[in-house]
């Protein structure tokens, strides 16, 4: 891969057509060491990864002008500092000792990104803009710093220090080492290119899953949270959150993806905060560091440095947000991943509008097939029970057996009540979302009820405490997606005949605080080795991102046989 010419950057043939000249004429000695010097660029220029690139740099420069260290500073977009210190020679253990590396807005190394040329010293400490070196660093005498250009632009520079022998680094060092540096640049060059394609092919394929997760018809929560991981995993975050309009105003978030705990589901940002104003008006947020960013309103904000809150918009509606914080100390977004991350925002905004159009076209459908099915029970069901218990009630006067008289009595009250049941039916079907009951004791009966078709029997259940009156909206909605999630797989996988299900809104969580336990417990035949593995994942998952647990135990089988799965939550 090589890198094109540009008008501001030099051509490769023509960069060494000029350094050949610049050799014509020196010393036997410089000519002498020119194999070393056509080897050390061939090494430069091989392999494609931006790092890598970097690490052999500083390696090849150190033997070419036979330094014991060498460092690469690279230079931030503002032009301002580093943004990443590649070193060679300083071992892992005094790099640790040393502790934090130069940010470049000081001392020597902020003079050569001030004014970018050729610098070299017999002795470091004389120079009037040497600032010293910190606690535990090497001693370093001798310096030859050398700034790099890709494309006609400072990248960074190349430093070397404490030539061996105790010598100071000549005229040949430095010719060869700005020949080097040449080199390096185009090698550099092509290796920023390559980096530029994965990350552009990363985050394509990451819009990939996040529009196959929307558009699947599964759990809208689980596809949010695909989005959320999927950000984080792209931005190299310390957390992905996706946050949708709260219905009090402002953003809730929905959907949290960290590697480490956080109690961020559930939160509202009001609708006062500057930045869900500007988010709602299709404006994107970047901070460098959210822990002292005076927009910031909530305290989780403290524990993130940079920082992106991108508006989800599509067609002018804005759905709600995506947010991508680093640790605090971590590096600040490029322009690049700023881009990146605001198309795959773009992208993440146009599923979801898909998706809710295709949610829409089957809730449709679902209310069109209950209407059908509402009339066929009224107009043809009802009526042939209404007309055979008419039937019956006939047979009954005509009958002269008292037995028979009673039995047919009995199926004729029978048949009341199926018409009284088909009725209630009936108005169910025909009632709207907002109509339904919303207690969380109810919503746990018709999932139990819904299980019961598949399953050819209906399970247990038992409530402990004030189960609608403490448990929230966000943790009922969530315990009644692991409920759904528990029923499925034992109806899959247990091979159960009996399944109890307990909702407990008495206990007490290890940290002290009041909680509510789902148990789901069955008979059957355990949990086989490698089994249920992505169900009870995402039971944790749920736990987790309210600040609570899932587990597995023994069952309600003989000697514990069969599972119990356990999901539990702060109230």
């Amino acid at each position: 891969m090589t890198a094109a010419a540009t008008p501001e950057s030099p051509d490769p043939l023509a960069t060494a057509t000029e350094a050949t000249r610049s050799l014509q004429g020196l010393s036997t000695e410089l000519t002498a060491r020119v194999p070393q010097l056509l080897e050390a660029m061939r090494s430069v220029g091989t392999g494609l990864e931006l790092h890598t690139t970097l690490d052999r740099i500083c390696e090849t420069a150190a033997e070419l002008a036979d330094a014991r260290y060498a460092a690469i500073g690279v230079v931030d977009e503002e032009g301002e500092g580093l943004s990443d210190f590649v070193t060679y020679g300083v071992a892992e253990d005094v790099a640790r000792r040393i502790g934090r590396r130069p940010d470049g807005h000081a001392g020597l190394l902020g003079a050569l990104i001030r004014e970018p040329r050729t610098i070299r010293l017999a002795d470091l400490a004389s120079d009037p803009r040497s600032a010293g070196f910190p606690a535990g660093h090497p001693v370093m005498r001798t310096f030859l710093g050398v700034p790099i250009r890709v494309q006609g632009e400072i990248f960074g520079n190349l430093y070397l220090a404490e030539k061996r022998g105790g010598e100071e680094f000549n005229d040949y060092d430095e010719h060869m080492v700005r020949v080097l540096a040449t080199e390096a640049g185009i090698a550099i060059g092509n290796a920023r290119l390559y980096e530029a394609a994965r990350q552009r092919e990363r985050w394509i394929d990451g819009s990939v899953a996040v529009t196959t997760a929307l558009l699947s018809g599964g759990d809208a929560d689980d596809a949010l949270a695909v989005v959320a991981e999927q950000a984080r995993r792209l931005a190299d975050a310390d957390a992905g959150i996706v946050l949708l309009p709260a219905e009090e105003g402002g953003l809730e978030i929905v959907a949290v993806s960290s590697e480490r705990a956080t109690r961020l589901l559930g939160v509202v940002v009001s609708p006062e905060s500057a930045i869900v104003e500007q988010l709602l008006e299709g404006e994107a947020v970047f901070m460098q560091d959210a822990s002292t960013d005076p927009r910031m309103v909530t305290p989780m904000s403290a524990a993130y440095g940079p920082g992106m809150i991108l508006p989800l918009q599509s067609g002018g509606r804005v759905l709600g947000a995506l947010a991508m914080p680093r640790e605090r100390g971590g590096k600040p977004f490029t322009e690049a991943e700023r881009t990146l991350a605001t198309q795959f925002a773009s992208q993440a905004a146009l599923a979801l509008m898909m998706a809710e159009a295709q949610r829409d076209r089957e809730r449709l459908a679902v209310f069109e097939d209950r209407d059908r099915i509402a009339r066929d029970l009224h107009d043809l069901v009802i009526q042939r029970l209404f007309a055979t218990g008419m039937m019956l009630e006939g047979a009954q006067r005509k009958a002269v057996v008292p037995a028979v008289q009673e039995g047919v009595g009995k199926a004729v009250d029978e048949l009341d009540v199926t018409i009284q049941e088909i009725r209630t039916a009936i108005f169910a079907l025909q009632q709207g979302p907002a109509e339904a009951p919303s207690g969380l004791r109810t919503r746990v009966l018709r999932e139990i009820n819904m299980a019961a078709v598949p399953l050819g029997f209906k399970p247990a259940h038992r409530f402990l405490g004030a189960i609608d009156a403490t448990v929230g909206e966000l943790t009922g909605k969530n315990l009644i997606a692991a409920l759904r999630e528990a029923l499925s797989n034992a109806f899959r996988h247990a091979e159960a005949a009996r399944i109890e299900v307990v909702v407990d809104a008495t206990v007490t969580l290890p940290d002290g605080s009041p909680g509510v336990r789902l148990t789901v417990a069955d008979d059957g035949v355990g949990l086989p080795e490698g089994g249920w593995r992505s169900g009870l994942h995402n039971l944790a998952r749920r736990a987790e991102s309210l600040g609570g647990a899932s587990w597995c135990g023994p069952g309600l089988g003989e000697d514990g046989g069969g599972t119990s799965v356990v999901w539990e939550a702060p109230l």
